[in-house]
C-alpha cells in the first residue's frame, strides 16, 4: 500500500522502550475502502466488463461502506447509544421510532438475533468496545429478583446493574403478562418496555423463540470464554443463565405461541429451528463446562423429529407455520431466517438440520423468493434466476406489505453459506428436489453430482455468486440517505417504510458481509447425534424446568485474547524481556486484523537488526490507516514454541491523522 493510502507503521521493543514510528498522509477511510474494493474488480478496460463484474464492483463498494456505518447504528441501538437514551443498560431498542410506528421497545427475539451478529463479529475479531456491549446486555438479567426495577434503574451507571448478559439474567426475573420465573413462563415474554419494565398492553404472547435464541447468543459468547482460558467466567456467571433458557425451551418446546412476526398462533418453524439448535448446543457447551444438561439430550431428537413435519412434499418447500388455519399458503421467508441461524458447516449439506445448501433448503429459497417477484412492481420484468427484492410472506398487508431489508439480504445469507460449503467440499449435489432452483441458474442442469474440477461446477457456483450478489445489489439500490435502513421499503417505489434505522436490519448487514466474506461463526452441532439423527418416532416430550436467578457477580476485567494467558504456567511468565538477542522472537499481537487479531500464529515478529547490550531494541514496520485505533501486548516466542506474554493492561494506540511525517510511540516491557 503507498504512502497515499495509509501510514507506514514503526515498532520497536527493549527492556528499556518501545516505540511506534507511523508515517501519516490523512485519507478518508471509507472512501478508501471503497476505491479499493473498485480497483479489485476493475483491474481491466471497463468495455470488457462482465454484467457480473459490475455487480459485483458494486456490491464490493456498497459493503465497504455500509458495513461501518451498519455496526455503528447497532451501537447507537443500544443503551447508551447514540439513539438509545432511557434504555435500560444492555437492552436494546429495536428502533428509535417512537410514532407510526413505536418500536422504542426490547424485544427479546430482536435482541438475541441483533447481539448474536455482535458476538460472532467479536469471536471473529476482538473488539473491547463490542465486548463491553455483550457483558452488559448479558449481565442486567437478574436484578429484579433482588432489587425493585426502579431501585435497579437508579443504579444502571453502576458495574452491579451495567452489564447484554446480565440484562438478559434481569429481564428473565421480570413478571410479565405471559407468566412468572418461578415456573419459567415469563420467559415467553416478547418484549419490554425500553426500561427492562415489564410491557403490559395487548400483544401476540407468548413466543417461544426468545429463550432459545438468547440462550445461543450466550452460548457463543461462553465457547469464547472457554476457548481463551476462562472457563470460570463462563461456567459460574453466564451458564446459570443459559440454563434457565434451556429450561424453557426443553418445557416449553411442544406447546403453541406466535410466530416470528408476531401474528400467527401456532407451530413455528422458526421457533422449532431454534429450539432444537439450543438444546443440542446447550448439551455440548455443558459437556465442556464439567457438566450436564439431561434435559437437553432427551428432548433434543424429539424437536428435530418434529421439525420434520414441516415440509411440504407437495409444495417443495418448509411450511412457515403449522397447527393454524390462517388461509396462508405457509411460504415465508422465516425459512431463511431459519437456516442461516442453523448454520454449521460441518454438517455440510443436510436435510433434517435444513442447511443451506441442503436440497430442502434450496427448493424452499426458490418457492419463497419466486412468490413476491409479481407482487411488488420494483421486481417488475425481472426474470426468474435474478435477484429481486424480497418481503416477509406474500400475504402480507402490515404497511401495505413490502420488501424487507433484511430478508432480501437474508436470501442473499443463505446462498453464501451454501457456496462456502460447496468450496469447502468440492461438489455441488443436485437432487430433484432443488433441481428446480439450480435450473433457474442454468437450464441444462441435470441431478446429479458434480466435482469442482468439472465445468458445471464452475457454472452452477459462479451462477449462485452472482444470485447472491444481485440480492444485496438490490438493498444497495434502495438503501436510504447516508446508508441508512429502515424495516421496509416501498413494493412500489423502494422508498424507505415504516420504522427507521431498524436494529435488525443493521445487523443483517454484519452477517451477510461475514459470510460473503468466507467468515463463518463458531459451529454448533460438534458430535452430537442429535443434532442430525432422527428418532423413529416422535413423542411430545416435555421436561419440568427449574429456574434459578442468576448470579450478579460483576465480569472480571480484562478478559482479553490470552489476556492473563491461563494456559500458559505462572512460573513460565517473565516481568522483563530478554536483555540480549536470544534464540527466540519478539513479536506484536492485537485487536486488528494487521496484529493478528490476538492470534499468536499470526502475530507480527520484529526485527533485532538494531538490537546491543547498550540499546537492545526490536523493531518491525506495518502499514496502517491514519486514525486507527487498537490495542496490543508483546510476546516472546521461544524456541520450544511457547508463548511469553507481557502483564497485563494492553497497550493502546490510536494512529494520528494529522500531516506529521512521523510520529513516536514508546512502550516498556511489562
Amino acid at each position: 500500500m503507498d504512502l497515499a493510502q495509509g501510514g507506514l507503521f514503526a515498532v520497536s521493543a527493549s527492556s528499556n522502550t518501545s516505540f511506534f514510528e507511523p508515517i501519516m498522509h490523512p485519507f478518508s477511510s471509507l472512501l478508501l475502502l471503497g476505491t479499493l474494493a473498485f480497483n479489485a474488480v476493475t483491474g481491466r478496460p471497463n468495455s470488457l466488463l462482465s454484467e457480473r463484474a459490475v455487480v459485483k464492483r458494486d456490491v464490493d463498494s456498497f459493503l465497504a461502506t455500509e458495513v461501518p456505518y451498519a455496526l455503528n447504528q447497532v451501537k447507537c441501538n443500544i443503551a447508551s447509544g447514540c439513539n438509545a437514551g432511557g434504555v435500560g443498560s444492555g437492552l436494546v431498542i429495536a428502533s428509535p421510532s417512537k410514532s407510526d410506528p413505536d418500536y422504542f421497545y426490547h424485544w427479546t427475539r430482536d435482541a438475541a438475533l441483533v447481539f448474536k451478529a455482535v458476538v460472532d463479529r467479536f469471536v471473529d475479531s476482538y473488539d473491547a468496545d463490542l465486548q463491553t456491549l455483550i457483558q452488559n446486555c448479558m449481565k442486567n438479567q437478574v436484578l429484579s429478583l433482588l432489587l425493585p426495577l426502579p431501585q435497579c434503574q437508579s443504579l444502571l451507571n453502576d458495574d452491579f446493574c451495567a452489564s447484554d448478559i446480565t440484562s438478559q439474567a434481569r429481564l428473565q426475573t421480570v413478571s410479565n403478562p405471559s407468566g412468572n420465573f418461578y415456573d419459567g413462563s415469563g420467559l415467553g415474554e416478547p418484549k419490554f418496555n425500553a426500561d427492562g419494565s415489564q410491557f403490559t398492553g395487548s400483544w401476540g404472547r407468548p413466543q417461544r423463540d426468545g429463550p432459545p435464541l438468547r440462550a445461543l447468543t450466550m452460548i457463543t459468547y461462553s465457547k469464547w470464554l472457554v476457548n481463551n482460558g476462562y472457563q470460570s467466567t463462563a461456567k459460574d456467571l453466564v451458564w446459570p443463565v443459559i440454563q434457565n433458557d434451556l429450561a424453557y425451551t426443553a418445557q416449553y418446546w411442544n406447546q403453541t405461541g406466535f410466530d416470528l412476526w408476531e401474528e400467527v398462533q401456532g407451530s413455528s418453524f422458526f421457533t422449532i429451528a431454534a429450539s432444537h439448535r439450543a438444546l443440542v448446543e446447550g448439551s455440548n457447551l455443558a459437556k465442556t463446562l464439567g457438566t450436564s444438561c439431561s434435559y437437553c439430550d432427551s428432548i433434543a431428537p424429539q424437536v428435530l423429529c418434529f421439525q420434520q413435519s414441516f415440509w411440504s412434499s407437495s409444495g417443495n418447500y418448509a411450511l412457515a407455520n403449522i397447527n393454524v388455519n390462517n388461509g396462508r399458503s405457509g411460504k415465508d421467508t422465516n425459512v431463511f431466517v431459519s437456516t442461516n441461524q442453523g448454520f454449521d458447516p460441518s454438517l455440510g449439506c443436510d436435510a433434517t438440520s435444513f442447511q443451506p445448501c441442503s436440497d430442502r433448503a434450496l427448493a424452499s429459497h426458490k418457492v419463497v423468493v419466486d412468490s413476491f417477484r409479481s407482487i411488488y412492481s420494483i421486481n417488475s420484468d425481472i426474470g426468474k434466476g435474478q435477484a429481486i427484492a424480497v418481503g416477509r410472506y406474500p400475504e402480507d398487508t402490515y404497511y401495505n406489505g413490502n420488501p424487507w431489508y433484511l430478508h432480501t439480504l437474508g436470501a442473499a445469507e443463505q446462498l453464501y453459506n451454501a457456496l462456502y460449503v460447496w468450496k469447502s467440499q468440492g461438489s455441488i449435489t443436485v437432487t430433484s428436489t432443488s433441481l428446480p432452483f439450480f435450473q433457474d441458474l442454468s437450464s441444462s442442469v441435470s441431478t446429479g453430482t458434480y466435482a469442482s474440477d468439472t465445468a458445471t461446477y464452475k457454472t452452477i457456483y459462479d451462477a449462485v455468486m452472482a444470485y447472491a450478489d444481485g440480492f444485496v445489489n438490490n438493498v444497495a439500490k434502495y438503501v436510504g440517505a447516508n446508508g441508512a435502513l429502515a424495516e421496509q421499503y416501498d413494493r412500489n417505489n423502494g422508498n424507505p417504510l415504516s420504522a427507521r434505522d431498524l436494529t435488525w436490519s443493521y445487523a443483517s448487514v454484519l452477517t451477510v458481509a461475514a459470510r460473503r466474506a468466507g467468515v463463518i461463526p463458531l459451529g454448533w452441532a460438534e458430535t452430537n447425534v442429535a443434532a442430525t439423527s432422527v428418532p423413529g418416532s416422535c413423542y411430545a416430550t416435555s421436561a419440568i424446568g427449574a429456574y434459578s436467578a442468576a448470579p450478579t457477580n460483576p465480569f472480571p476485567a480484562s478478559q482479553t485474547p490470552g489476556s492473563g494467558q491461563p494456559t500458559v504456567p505462572t512460573s513460565t511468565r517473565t516481568t522483563s524481556p530478554p536483555p540480549r538477542p536470544l534464540p527466540a522472537t519478539v513479536k506484536i499481537v492485537g485487536n486488528i486484523p494487521a496484529l493478528g487479531n490476538w492470534d499468536t500464529n499470526k502475530a507480527v515478529a520484529l526485527s533485532a537488526s538494531g538490537y546491543t547490550s547498550n540499546n537492545p531494541v526490536w523493531s518491525v514496520s506495518i502499514t496502517f490507516a491514519a486514525g486507527q485505533s487498537m490495542q496490543y501486548k508483546y510476546i516472546v516466542v521461544n524456541t520450544d514454541g511457547s508463548v511469553t506474554w507481557e502483564a497485563d493492561p494492553n497497550h493502546a494506540y490510536t494512529v494520528p491523522t494529522g500531516c506529521a511525517t512521523q510520529t513516536t510511540k514508546s512502550d516498556s516491557w511489562q
